[in-house]
């Protein structure tokens, strides 16, 4: 967090001193929309990656809507990795040198509404978005036994696995955040963007905040 308040303080007076291209008024947002390719660190449960395409349409002056889609490479949260160790538990008593590893990646796709709040004699577009989707949930958990894995034959030691460790599911996803854009050329930007999610799944909610930083272009 501390990292993301530094860079988008950075931004803003970055966008201050680029003065080559006429500052954008206050109250008003002159390009059409804008495309975007993105990179994000995801902080949940676990730490890990996320990668997306976000496109966005001007409505009026500061208000332009948004779709975003994209994946995160694992949002696991702990009793997943709790259930594992039990079924690997399991396995163990049969078996020696068992072992385990838990990922659970996600697709998302969220559509919403951002509002740009320009600054007067700067280039950075600080900005606000809300957003609602959908996220496609899937658990990859993998069992080991002497370094090999057994995860598809699992039932010849005795063991099926249920719901909890298996399969995927595709709940509602709601998207709030911030951030800041900056034209580093032409109309291509540089995006320093935190986003907070909440993925509504049956067995609790998964919470998923990501930090990251697109580059796209303004048309």
């Amino acid at each position: 967090m501390r990292l993301f308040v530094t860079l988008l303080v950075g931004t803003l007076a970055l966008g201050g001193v680029a003065q080559a291209q006429t500052v954008i008024p206050a109250g008003s947002t002159t390009d059409a929309g804008y495309v975007e390719v993105v990179a994000q660190s995801a902080f949940g449960n676990v730490t890990s990656q996320s990668y997306g395409v976000e496109v966005g349409v001007t409505l009026r002056p500061n208000l332009q809507v948004f779709v975003e889609g994209g994946q995160t490479r694992n949002i696991a949260p702990a009793q997943l990795g709790i259930d594992a160790q039990t079924m690997a538990g399991a396995l163990s008593q049969t078996q020696a040198n068992v072992g385990f590893s838990v990922k659970e990646p996600a697709a998302f796709a969220v559509g919403g509404v951002k509002y740009i709040m320009p600054i007067v004699g700067s280039k950075a577009r600080p900005y606000v978005l809300g957003g609602f989707g959908m996220a496609k949930v899937k658990r990859d958990v993998a069992f080991t036994v002497g370094g090999s894995d057994v995860t598809s034959t699992l039932s010849q030691y005795g063991i099926v696995l249920g719901t909890d460790l298996s399969g995927d599911f595709t709940k509602p996803m709601f998207v709030a955040g911030g951030g800041a854009s900056v034209p580093v050329w032409q109309r291509l930007v540089v995006d320093l963007q935190f986003r907070v999610g909440r993925i509504f799944a049956e067995e609790g909610g998964i919470n998923l905040a990501r930090a990251g930083i697109g580059v796209g272009v303004r048309f």
